[in-house]
């Protein structure tokens, strides 16, 4: 297994169980806190707006980590 094929293997599970994290720890709380629909996906929506936050803010910070090591 050469190492490209290492990488692609640990992004795609760190990918699948960062997805099932936000999906269990929550997606489902924030659903099951509201009764109308609209708030439900309102919420959900919320809480993956708050997560691509992070993940930008983790990519920048990465790529900097990248840059002045170069």
């Amino acid at each position: 297994m050469s190492n490209e094929s290492i990488i692609v293997l640990i992004a795609a599970c760190s990918a699948v169980f960062g997805f099932t994290a936000w999906v269990g720890l929550i997606a489902v709380p924030a659903w099951q806190s509201y009764s109308r629909i609209w708030q439900r996906v309102a919420a959900v929506f919320l809480s993956l707006y708050a997560v691509v936050a992070f993940l930008v803010a983790g990519v920048a910070l990465g790529a900097l980590v990248v840059w002045f090591q170069a």
